[in-house]
């Protein structure tokens, strides 16, 4: 008898207990950890601490320059979003061979956080409207990956959605797993002409 792989969601590493926050803090998810954990392989990332960061460190923030989305220190104004997005690009590229079936984001956080992340303007006023960079690059890279935040998993009919759509789309990995068949469309980026 043959056993399945097991199915691999990409998580943030601080909602599995892991003491990555920018406080030396962690942010664990006992429902995540305990509950969802028993039937999926988590592949825990910390974008702020893989892009050498380091725990503890300054917060950071999003700002609006201009136009144009900033990663900053809080205090000493530092910018780090060239190093983040770098980092992004490269993060999720190498994710491709997890074989991912969904991912669970940190919401608020302006590395991961998937919607309504603050973003602050010239005079210091926040606006909920931000998508923190490393999450920008993730749904950029895996448009049709089941893709949650933590905090929208608390309201149950979301979440058995997102379980649901992880689960057909293991179901459509497992499909497209036969030689000669390719699942590259729904993981990555389609191709373009």
């Amino acid at each position: 008898m043959t056993t399945a792989a097991p199915i691999r969601l990409g998580i943030s590493s601080c909602l599995l207990g892991q003491t990555v926050r920018f406080d030396g803090g962690h942010k664990r998810d006992g429902f995540l950890s305990d509950t969802f954990g028993r039937f999926v392989e988590w592949v825990p990332v910390c974008p702020e601490v893989e892009a050498g960061f380091g725990t503890p460190r300054e917060a950071m923030r999003l700002l609006n320059d201009d136009g144009r989305l900033r990663l900053v220190t809080t205090r000493g104004a530092v910018d780090l979003t060239d190093t983040m997005v770098r980092f992004a690009r490269g993060r999720v590229e190498r994710l491709d061979q997890e074989r991912l079936c969904g991912y669970v984001l940190k919401k608020d956080s302006p590395s991961c956080g998937m919607a309504r992340v603050k973003v602050y303007d010239k005079n210091n006023v926040p606006a909920r409207t931000g998508q923190g960079l490393f999450a920008t690059a993730l749904r950029a890279r895996y448009p049709f990956l089941p893709i949650e935040e933590e905090g929208r998993l608390v309201d149950p009919r979301i979440r058995d959605n997102f379980v649901e759509r992880v689960f057909a789309y293991r179901r459509v990995m497992d499909l497209f797993a036969v030689p000669g068949r390719s699942a590259r469309w729904c993981t990555s980026t389609p191709p373009t002409s």
